[in-house]
């Protein structure tokens, strides 16, 4: 029987882990992603009274705690954007959305198919949930704190910052395709799919977060009662506030709320920019969702350590491994090719696509839809290696090649230069 006191305490235990951790592996080749799934599978290895982390016996809790943290890692990632949204400012994001995510897509289903005889729908399903690079486990490779200045940010860490803000959302599409050819098993789907999953959905993220963001940038730095001026009270829970409203909203009238947290995240990041208030809601944020990053990570190595990659077969792991150290940076590589990034930088941000908690929860949303045809502990399987593999492939190089790159860049120019921004 599970003792509810030891979970008390292992979850202290995590929590204190998850603020000590970043300060003593800043320098080191080892990532606090990494440091938490080989905690989690040491302390489920112990002989102790612990809950199975079974996805499939609790996909619906695990699908609401990974949308959670999901949601909340896409409202730090836009608030800690510097970049104002433009065409060309912004050019390596679109490519990396409009380009490189539907190649990963098509890729992965492509080789899914060959490899592991999966239908179409499970083939298609596993593209879209492999394909979104992750705002949760990606901290070493992105932005950090948000300043004053427009141009802080350099092209690698803002390209992958605003790509993981925007393909989690994008991806919703996808995987509504895969729902709909489940369970239509034929066609009849496609002209609503297009109508109102690509075409609707995703305006009423874009918009519902535009308004929002709006709104609640008003009522933070300008409106006129400065009781109600909430940067005045510098409240980081309002962060929380933002989050859950921008995404419960869009949620409520269908849209994508993914796409309506990031959008509003930046919304607010752009009604003051140089204001204080700024960076304690980023600091609140980051704080969450590094504590619940940590708790979700200690739950994956438990699953390993519980036997939960027996499903996962050579033919799984090859598409995994295919996705981390060939498609994902060879489309990168291609879809950047003629725009702002340099040679290094090209290569930096076509290899660091990390996969993380939002394949998790994807892949828990759609197995609550649909019957694809197939054993659920086998697409499992298949994902949280995919994961496992991007937490340690990234988890060992984020530090020493950015530092590099880094140093690289001081030393000498990108032998390709960045192309001017849009006034």
């Amino acid at each position: 029987m599970t003792n509810p006191d030891l979970i008390f305490a292992l979850g202290g235990a995590g929590a204190l882990l998850a603020a000590v951790l970043p300060a003593v592996l800043s320098r080191r080749p080892f990532s606090l992603p990494l440091a938490c799934v080989i905690g989690g599978v040491l302390i489920f290895l112990l002989p102790l009274p612990l809950p199975e982390p079974d996805p499939v016996a609790h996909r619906v809790a695990l699908e609401h705690i990974t949308e959670i943290c999901v949601v909340i890692s896409l409202m730090g990632a836009g608030l800690a954007i510097n970049r104002r949204v433009s065409l060309r400012g912004w050019s390596t994001t679109w490519r990396l959305l409009g380009l490189t995510m539907p190649l990963t897509v098509a890729a992965v289903a492509t080789a899914a198919a060959l490899l592991m005889g999966l239908p179409i729908a499970a083939a298609l399903l596993l593209g879209a949930v492999l394909a979104p690079t992750d705002p949760v486990l990606a901290s070493d490779v992105q932005v950090g704190e948000p300043v004053d200045a427009e141009n802080a940010d350099d092209e690698v860490r803002f390209s992958l910052t605003s790509e993981a803000g925007l393909n989690d959302g994008l991806a919703f599409p996808i995987v509504y395709a895969a729902i709909a050819l489940a369970a239509a098993g034929g066609t009849g789907w496609l002209g609503e799919w297009a109508l109102v999953d690509v075409l609707y959905r995703t305006a009423a993220g874009v918009l519902g977060g535009l308004l929002i963001g709006a709104l609640l940038g008003r009522l933070f730095f300008h409106t006129q009662r400065e009781n109600l001026r909430l940067a005045e009270h510098r409240d980081g829970f309002v962060a929380l506030a933002a989050t859950f409203l921008a995404y419960g909203m869009t949620e409520l009238v269908h849209g994508y709320g993914f796409i309506a947290v990031f959008v509003t995240a930046c919304t607010i990041r752009n009604a003051e920019r140089a204001h204080g208030y700024n960076a304690v809601l980023h600091g609140f944020i980051e704080q969450v969702e590094r504590l619940l990053t940590a708790w979700l990570l200690l739950l994956l190595g438990g699953f390993v350590a519980a036997g939960g990659l027996a499903a996962l077969t050579w033919q799984g792991a090859a598409v995994g491994l295919l996705l981390l150290l060939v498609i994902r940076p060879a489309a990168g590589w291609l879809t950047q090719l003629g725009g702002r990034t340099g040679l290094r930088e090209r290569a930096v941000t076509s290899f660091f696509g990390i996969r993380g908690i939002g394949s998790l929860y994807y892949l828990a949303y759609a197995l609550n839809q649909a019957d694809f045809g197939i054993p659920e502990e086998q697409l499992w399987a298949v994902a949280c290696f995919t994961v496992l593999a991007s937490v340690v492939l990234h988890g060992v190089t984020a530090t020493p090649v950015m530092s590099r790159l880094d140093r690289l860049r001081a030393r000498t120019p990108d032998p390709k230069p960045l192309v001017p921004e849009e006034a």
